[in-house]
């Protein structure tokens, strides 16, 4: 492996890792800035592309406009919506798993729009990963518990109860909802390379350029919740010496980090075979869960343990790690025969 795999291996792990921590520390403090977060990664990545890509606007698009309008539309909503789950009770390890069953949706749409057939193992694999995720979600479902006083009236109680299973289940929907467009996108784009090729960095900064003009929706959203960013708690900066408000600082940071995980992750499937990747992004998804649990203490309990060992087991039979690494084991038996004999 050369060292510009190794290098991306580290930075994956790394920035994605860091923009899971950042985010949850924006998600304890304001749950309802999902439409900022999402603007500023948007707004940060069409800067850098207008620069190192479009080299400001000097280099013609090989994919025309009006192709890209579909994928844009999918990117923008599955981004947002993804985000927005947070502001409906939805704790931030049910949101990692849930988004690790991918694979479900892309199973899904590959068998109602491209009439795919899969084998038994690629079943058997999906429906571990849905069970898992169904079990994680049932027992997330009660986590937030309603705090109970001398004088508060049972009905009040259960009534709140009520409201955040109700807010709960719509989080859930929405979860769901931009899985499926995550995996309608993701065919649509297979058409889209077919047809003109692979433009991965040029995709990257026109759907995200092109989303800006969506979030004029949730303009007043953003505007409240960039108050609420600004009136946070301040703190000073080290050697610079300048104070700012912490979820500010936060907030820069997810989006600095969330570019580097992009990025890294593309350098990677172009230096890495699909085994390394999957077991890479794999590893990534897993540790970024154990620190949100340690660290920030979210509830889990055997039964999500259990859940999580089901996704992410499924996952790697899904992408038929265990039969490529006893491939690549027989494979170098046989050559290190072949060199014994020679």
């Amino acid at each position: 492996m050369n060292s510009k795999a190794v290098a991306a291996i580290a930075t994956t792990l790394l920035g994605c890792g860091l923009n899971n921590v950042f985010l949850e520390y924006i998600i304890k403090q304001d749950p309802g800035c999902g439409h900022l977060i999402t603007f500023a990664q948007f707004l940060f990545i069409s800067i850098h592309g207008f620069v190192m890509t479009s080299k400001f606007g000097t280099v013609t698009p090989k994919i025309p406009f009006q192709t890209y309008l579909i994928l844009v539309v999918l990117f923008f909503l599955t981004s947002v919506i993804n985000n927005w789950a947070f502001n409906f009770n939805i704790p931030v390890p049910l949101h990692m798993i849930f988004r690790a069953g991918s694979l479900i949706a892309n199973m899904i749409m590959g068998i109602l729009i491209l009439k795919k057939r899969y084998t038994l193992e690629k079943y058997v694999s999906v429906a571990m990963i849905t069970l898992g995720i169904i079990i994680c979600t049932l027992m997330s479902s009660g986590n937030k518990k309603v705090e109970a006083c001398v004088d508060c009236d049972i009905q009040v109680e259960k009534k709140e109860a009520d409201d955040h299973f109700f807010w709960w289940i719509i989080g859930i929907a929405l979860l769901t909802g931009a899985l499926l467009l995550s995996a309608r996108m993701g065919i649509y784009q297979e058409s889209i390379y077919k047809h003109y090729g692979k433009h991965p960095q040029e995709a990257l900064y026109y759907t995200h350029l092109y989303s800006l003009p969506g979030f004029l929706i949730y303009s007043p959203s953003i505007w409240q919740h960039m108050q609420i960013a600004s009136q946070s708690e301040p703190y000073e900066i080290p050697i610079v010496n300048t104070i700012v408000p912490m979820l500010w600082l936060w907030i820069v940071l997810n989006v600095v980090t969330q570019y580097l995980c992009i990025s890294s992750v593309y350098v990677l499937t172009t230096e890495c075979t699909s085994l390394t990747v999957t077991l890479v992004i794999t590893l990534r998804k897993f540790l970024s869960l154990i620190f949100s649990i340690v660290y920030f203490q979210n509830p889990f309990t055997i039964y999500h343990w259990f859940g999580t060992a089901l996704v992410f087991f499924g996952t790697l039979l899904f992408a038929e790690v265990f039969t490529k690494l006893k491939q690549s084991n027989a494979e170098q038996k046989a050559s290190k025969s072949v060199k014994k004999t020679s």
